[in-house]
C-alpha cells in the first residue's frame, strides 16, 4: 500500500492519538512511513499520540522519532507529559534522549508545568535533571513557580533539588 506523504502522516498520527497500538506498529513497519511523519495540521504522531501511552511513545522511539520535536509555539512532547501528568511517558522521552530544559516560546520548561499542575511525581524526576534557576519570558524561576503555586510541599520539593 502505497500512501502520500500527508496520508501516511494523517494515518500514523491518528492511530496514534487514539492508542492504537498495532496500528501504529503496522504502519511503521509495514507501510515503512517514518514516525515524524507530519500530519495534514503539521504534527508528528509524537505530538499527538495519546500521552499516557508509553507503550506508543516507545515504539515511535525506537522507530526513529525525535524526542525533542516542538510545534509552533515550542511545545515539545515532554512539555505534554508534564502537563498531564503522566511520569511513565515523561521517562520514555528522557530515555530516548528528549531536553527537560528545552523552552516553549514562553520559556517554560516542563518542570515549570509540573510544579503549576502540581504533579508532585512528576517535579520529583524534573528537578535533579532541570536547570532550576532558568527563568521563563515573565522571569520566573522554577522556585517562583513552586512560591506561586497552592500545591502543599512544593516550594520545600523544589528547595530540596536547588540546593543538591
Amino acid at each position: 500500500m502505497v500512501l502520500s506523504q500527508i496520508d501516511a502522516g494523517k494515518a500514523l498520527s491518528s492511530a496514534a492519538a487514539k492508542g492504537k497500538m498495532s496500528e501504529v506498529q503496522r504502519i511503521l513497519e509495514e507501510c515503512r512511513v517514518h514516525p515524524d511523519t507530519l500530519n495534514e495540521f503539521g504534527r508528528t504522531a509524537l505530538q499527538v499520540m495519546m500521552m499516557g501511552n508509553s507503550k506508543i511513545a516507545s515504539l515511535l522511539l525506537e522507530h526513529g522519532a525525535d524526542p525533542n520535536v516542538q510545534d509552533r509555539q515550542g511545545i515539545a512532547p515532554v512539555h505534554d507529559a508534564a502537563r498531564a501528568g503522566f511520569l511513565d511517558t515523561l521517562q520514555v522521552l528522557v530515555e530516548y534522549g528528549a531536553s527537560v530544559n528545552i523552552p516553549d516560546q514562553n520559556g517554560t520548561l516542563p518542570i515549570h508545568i509540573a510544579i503549576r499542575e502540581g504533579h508532585r511525581d512528576l517535579v520529583e524526576f524534573l528537578a535533579p535533571r532541570s536547570n532550576l534557576k532558568h527563568a521563563n519570558t515573565s522571569g520566573h524561576t522554577a522556585v517562583d513557580v513552586a512560591r506561586a503555586s497552592c500545591v502543599p510541599d512544593m516550594i520545600d520539593l523544589v528547595f530540596a533539588h536547588l540546593h543538591s
